[in-house]
């Protein structure tokens, strides 16, 4: 909203957007709707909720090789050489982040591990396609959870580690450092 208009027609303005947004929810609605609570949450930012909701709701759902344009396709890993597939590699990391997409803890990965999971997951991978994503979607290469023995052995602090120990009571794999260190980008630091 402009600044420079008075402050009720402001709230004005914020009302009659309020209920064109609620009636573009209508047909979409669910008990997500219902987290929107007047009377806890001011009118713009009620109205911020809602965008965001519809953006959600209208958003195809593309592979995200289909993001792009044209379409980030990559040659299959077995059709370079090592110099080729890491030019490929990192080609495809920098597009990728423009698309605000990040990924996370690869340095257990050779590049050609990391570009095949490029080429065979993530990119055919179906996700919404937000029309203005002010966030990231990561994709995270270990889960502590999925995969602790590798979390465990590349990226756990000490102190995860030794909680993880206390909480499981199984031995803890020793410690390695990271076989293909890579300075990826990502969402900058918070302020």
């Amino acid at each position: 909203m402009p600044s420079h208009l008075p402050k009720t027609a402001n709230e004005v303005e914020q009302l009659l957007l309020n209920a064109r947004l609620r009636e573009e929810m209508e047909p979409f609605r669910d008990e997500s709707v219902d987290l929107v609570d007047p009377r806890h949450m001011t009118t713009w930012a009620e109205n911020e909720f809602l965008e965001l909701m519809l953006d959600w709701e209208c958003a195809p759902v593309l592979p995200i090789g289909h993001w792009f344009s044209p379409p980030l396709e990559l040659p299959l890993p077995a059709q370079l050489d090592d110099q080729q597939l890491h030019q490929h590699l990192w080609d495809a990391i920098h597009r990728l982040y423009e698309q605000a997409i990040v990924l996370a803890y690869t340095d257990h990965l050779s590049d050609r591990q990391l570009y095949s999971i490029l080429v065979r997951d993530i990119l055919p991978a179906a996700e919404k396609k937000m029309p203005q994503r002010d966030g990231y979607l990561f994709w995270c290469f270990t889960d502590p959870d999925e995969d602790p023995e590798t979390w465990l052995r590349f990226y756990a602090s000490e102190a995860q580690r030794s909680r993880w120990a206390d909480e499981t009571s199984q031995p803890i794999p020793d410690s390695e450092p990271l076989p293909h260190p890579r300075k990826l980008p990502g969402p900058p630091p918070p302020v």
